[in-house]
């Protein structure tokens, strides 16, 4: 039996990627571009079912249970015609913890701890930020997410996870994971071991 399809998006821009702050396990709500981003990707999703008819109803819908993650779904449901809050929150999917790093940019980083950032840069896989997890870690939870699944799901959660995912389904190698860039107002489709993006 072929895997459960995922229809994967990216939560909608927040000030803090503006500037380039990590966010991690903070909650920054979505700026307007954010917003019009999350319901382009409901506007994608019906575009991506009309042919077959497919009822978006059918599938399954579950959200990081961080806010910028939770209305960006929102407003994806919204645009699909679906109630706004008819989904499931699931923690596996939230975003990478960067600990006491979150809130800073790499450039502040790159001042105020050099020494750990030099060695991030040379290993994004398996470096700790302190306080926080590494992309392996990150990669184990979202592959036990994944391994649970049992029918076509449309998640919304963050670059970070994306990454893990990524890894874990072998579409990209551990040490390339953590450098894919993974878009906002997006809709990347998972089926099996191959991605498709869809803008």
């Amino acid at each position: 039996m072929a895997p459960p399809t995922i229809y994967y998006i990216r939560h909608g821009e927040t000030d803090w990627n503006v500037a380039g702050r990590l966010q991690g396990r903070r909650n920054v709500p979505l700026n307007a571009r954010g917003r019009a981003q999350a319901s382009h990707c409901g506007d994608i999703m019906r575009e991506l079912f009309a042919p077959s008819g497919r009822n978006s109803a059918d599938l399954d819908y579950v959200s990081s249970p961080l806010g910028r993650a939770r209305e960006t779904m929102e407003l994806v449901r919204a645009t699909l015609g679906l109630s706004p809050n008819g989904y499931r929150l699931e923690p596996r999917l939230a975003e990478i913890s960067f600990g006491d790093w979150e809130g800073f940019t790499i450039a502040q980083l790159h001042t105020r701890d050099p020494e750990r950032i030099a060695a991030r840069e040379h290993d994004k896989w398996h470096f700790v930020p302190p306080g926080g997890e590494s992309y392996k870690i990150v990669s184990n939870r979202v592959s036990e997410w994944y391994d649970s699944l049992t029918r076509d799901t449309v998640a919304v959660a963050h670059g970070g996870t994306a990454r893990g995912l990524l890894a874990h389904l072998g579409i990209a190698k551990p040490a390339a994971a953590p450098l894919v860039d993974i878009a906002q107002g997006v809709v990347y489709v998972f089926e099996g071991k191959q991605m498709v993006q869809y803008a």
